[in-house]
């Protein structure tokens, strides 16, 4: 039994389209898209073309170091110049896994919307919309 899901670029890309159609069907107002960087940089650039949003920004945050999970008190975060992210904000990840990478922003950014392209069921929760449910196994985006 594969422990890992493998997601090619033309299913990510298609994914990630999927969750652009989600954000129309609920009539999202979107003026910005920020990105939760890396792993939401991608998505967040087709989000940006596909819904015609020139206002993007990335948040730097690092949960993972390679393949291992840091400590809530190891987790860096850097927002620059964000500010006054409301309800027309759109932050972007590729995955919710866990949860906790949105769930640390909605302590900062509470009135923003959370998107991902794919989520976990316990990752889920924290994610307001996603495309693709995943299970409880090793995600390879195609840029790993």
């Amino acid at each position: 039994m594969e422990d890992k899901i493998y997601i090619t670029w033309d299913d990510f890309h298609q994914h990630t389209k999927n969750l652009v159609q989600k954000l129309k069907e609920e009539n999202c107002l979107i003026n910005q898209i920020v990105a939760v960087s890396r792993g939401g940089l991608i998505p967040a650039g087709i989000l940006a073309y596909e819904l015609n949003v020139r206002n993007c920004k990335a948040i730097n945050m690092s949960s993972y170091d390679g393949n291992i999970k840091r400590n809530d008190s190891d987790i860096t975060l850097e927002t620059g110049t964000l500010s006054g992210l409301g309800k027309d904000t759109l932050i972007v990840d590729d995955l919710a896994d866990s949860g906790r990478t949105f769930n640390i922003l909605k302590a900062i950014y509470p009135n923003a919307k959370y998107a991902c392209v794919y989520a976990k069921p316990q990752g889920a929760k924290s994610a307001d919309i996603y495309a693709v449910d995943l299970p409880e196994k090793w995600v390879v985006f195609p840029w790993d």
